[in-house]
């Protein structure tokens, strides 16, 4: 959260001895112990390392981190979903998350915590949880992430069905099957002088089941794929203009076996992993 104050002598005419040294004092005075953060949006496309989750189509986004000084937090996050899979019948993403950061150094932290996947509605078992660590670095107006998300073997991760047409006739290839998932990451952004622009980059490669798990729903749909974006962010006070071309290296031919599942409206044509321009407002408090 970012409070901007505006000090000038006008606001000190006429104030008592007392105020004054209150005012100076609270210049002085050390940063509360639990600070609240978060923020709601409105994107293109919900994109989970570059497969749409939203069909494709807008979602609304929201979020909320309480933190204390020592470098615990705890927070939550949501977003609409559509098409892609049934979520076990649900229409909404709610993810806990719970975790730890350290500065190993002035210009470097360490981030290590838990996400918690959850589809309120649906069914439990496309519930899933994933530790991460993140390493991030400062360079005057550079900040570079590398990222590791390992989620151990569960049912929510396990192929359950081998094709996208087993899973639109509910015929299973192997139920209650359990899978772990692997995802690294590179974030880099540059902040340009002068500017209110950030430019933005991000590669990602995912390893996991190749086939579909419950509720024909999967983390890495074809077990081993790269996804990576380019943008830019303009901020203006506390919102975020965001623009970004999205892809994977996700084919028609490697995804054909996954469809009708894998498509837009599920009508079994084109993918929700091929590239796209997304654009997204977000309003930080």
């Amino acid at each position: 959260m970012i409070v901007y104050r505006l000090w000038g002598a006008a606001l000190l005419c006429g104030l008592p001895a007392s105020a004054l040294a209150q005012s100076a004092a609270s210049e002085t005075a050390p940063p509360p112990a639990v600070t609240v953060s978060g923020s709601v949006g409105l994107v293109s496309d919900y994109r989970f390392r570059g497969v749409s989750q939203s069909d494709k189509d807008m979602a609304v986004q929201g979020g909320l981190t309480v933190a204390h000084e020592s470098g615990l937090y705890v927070g939550t996050w949501a977003s609409n979903l559509a098409g892609w899979g049934t979520f076990g019948g649900a229409n909404m993403e709610l993810d806990l998350i719970g975790g730890y950061k350290h500065a190993l150094a002035p210009n470097a932290t360490l981030d290590v915590g838990l996400t918690w996947y959850m589809y309120p509605g649906g069914a439990d078992k496309t519930d899933f949880a994933e530790p991460y660590a993140k390493l991030t670095g400062t360079a005057g107006p550079a900040t570079l992430i590398a990222s590791v998300a390992y989620a151990p073997r569960q049912q929510a991760l396990g192929r359950w069905y081998r094709t996208g047409a087993e899973a639109a006739a509910g015929v299973y290839t192997d139920r209650g099957d359990k899978k772990d998932n692997l995802y690294l990451a590179g974030d880099g952004a540059l902040a340009i002088a002068g500017t209110p622009l950030t430019a933005r980059a991000h590669v990602g490669h995912s390893w996991g089941n190749d086939g579909l798990g419950p509720n024909a729903t999967s983390v890495t749909p074809t077990g081993d794929y790269w996804d990576w974006s380019l943008g830019a962010d303009a901020h203006w006070r506390s919102l975020t203009l965001g623009v970004s071309y999205v892809d994977t290296d996700i084919g028609n031919r490697d995804a054909a076996y996954l469809q009708p599942s894998f498509s837009r409206g599920q009508d079994g044509r084109g993918s929700i992993a091929d590239g796209a321009v997304v654009v997204g407002l977000i309003a930080a408090f």
